[in-house]
């Protein structure tokens, strides 16, 4: 991808923010450099950003420093052309603009065949030990796993993948040099040593909890299938097993004591027949084996 090109997708990342059907809609109708045209032009005069019109947002804009961010973190941009592009994302109804990656691209390459594994940021020791157990029989079996980075359950996931020697790609609602939470530090170094990194947003943008409840889908999009191990009955959780079951991927609630709040949201997925029970990696893995590639 030549400089001009990476430019123009970074100027388009530091207008819009993700999730947006209108706006990425545009963005695969007239590409990169005609969006950028019409919005320079005053075509979409009566939105805006940060208080100014677009075009004038645009113009104060320095696309030669957001690439010099870029390098100096050896992030990389992956757009809907690239060949590691992961296709699951067209399946949205408001596919990302484009993605930052930080770490191992060639993970990227493998994210078709993944899993999905996340849950409450305030786990029971069961939830804690399920996740890393799928986890690890996850990457056993050559998956990779993926999750949001978040406390609990996510951290649970990916720690269960780095144990087994597996890859793990968490899919951040900050940028890849604004990491959140910042209590996770160290697990973030430690994926980034084989697997990856990816958020829709410029590298120094700080979280915010809009954020999370829309890279969720981003979440349901890439893997082959979601599993939720312990969800509150109002969960983020829940919105990432909505997403995937919205865009026909198969969802997977573990159940849990029915005294325990933690495992409400699963049941509550079950009941709805969103998700289908699982109760082993054995029993995942029969279901998931068939739709890799």
């Amino acid at each position: 991808m030549n400089k001009n090109h990476v430019v123009e997708h970074l100027l388009l990342l530091a207008l819009f923010e993700g999730g947006n059907e209108f706006w990425s809609s545009q963005y695969r109708l007239h590409g990169a450099i005609d969006f950028l045209q019409r919005i320079r032009s005053g075509e979409y005069a009566e939105y805006k950003r940060g208080g100014k019109l677009l075009h004038e947002a645009l113009a104060t804009l320095n696309g030669d420093a957001l690439l010099d961010e870029l390098h100096k973190l050896d992030a990389f941009l992956v757009v809907n052309t690239d060949p590691d592009w992961p296709d699951g994302l067209e399946d949205l109804k408001a596919p990302p603009i484009a993605l930052i990656g930080l770490g191992n691209r060639e993970a990227l390459g493998r994210i078709h065949n993944s899993i999905s594994i996340v849950g409450t940021r305030n786990p029971t020791d069961y939830g804690v030990r399920v996740a890393g157990d799928f986890a690890a029989g996850a990457v056993d079996r050559e998956w990779s796993v993926v999750s949001g980075g978040a406390y609990g359950i996510d951290s649970a996931a990916h720690r269960g993948a780095l144990i087994a020697e597996g890859e793990t790609i968490a899919i951040l609602g900050c940028g890849v040099n604004a990491i959140f939470p910042s209590g996770n530090d160290r697990l973030f170094r430690q994926i980034l040593e084989n697997g990856l990194l990816l958020s829709e947003v410029l590298p120094h943008v700080h979280a915010i909890p809009a954020r999370f409840l829309i890279r969720n889908r981003i979440i349901a999009a890439v893997s082959r299938a979601t599993v939720v191990v312990e969800a509150a009955f109002r969960s983020g959780s829940l919105r990432t097993a909505r997403d995937a079951a919205e865009i026909f991927r198969p969802v997977f609630a573990v159940p849990g004591p029915i005294n325990s709040p933690t495992s409400d949201g699963c049941h509550r997925l079950i009941g709805e027949r969103t998700a289908e029970i699982v109760t082993s990696v054995a029993d995942l893995m029969e279901l998931v084996g068939p739709l890799a590639v």
